[in-house]
């Protein structure tokens, strides 16, 4: 039996899948939103068995940091660190946005 990890969502990743959501909710419709999310969650849940299965996103892989990874899920793309037997959601957002400015801002200025 392999180790399971413990999967957890920092409250800036509640407050995207929040966003998001509402935003599908608001511009496509409520069902194409709660897909999104039960994707997103589904994903989150998966990282429980497979932790190591993301790849290291390439704006942090060219500064030379590999401890982050990440899920995509077009256009989106989930961020995250595992630390011992934690795994740590730590932002998912679109990835058409400004991604190097936001893992700067999210990431690597605490």
């Amino acid at each position: 039996m392999s180790a399971r990890y413990t999967v957890y969502l920092t409250a800036g990743a509640e407050n995207d899948l929040a966003e998001i959501h509402g935003w599908i909710a608001a511009n496509r419709s409520p069902e194409q939103a709660d897909k999104f999310l039960d994707s997103m969650l589904a994903k989150v849940d998966s990282l429980e068995a497979f932790p190591d299965r993301g790849s290291v996103p390439f704006e942090l892989d060219a500064l030379g940091i590999s401890e982050f990874r990440q899920l995509v899920a077009p256009p989106y793309r989930l961020i995250y660190r595992v630390i011992v037997d934690h795994v740590i959601i730590l932002l998912i957002a679109d990835g058409r946005r400004d991604f190097q400015a936001l893992l700067e801002r999210r990431l690597l200025s605490a």
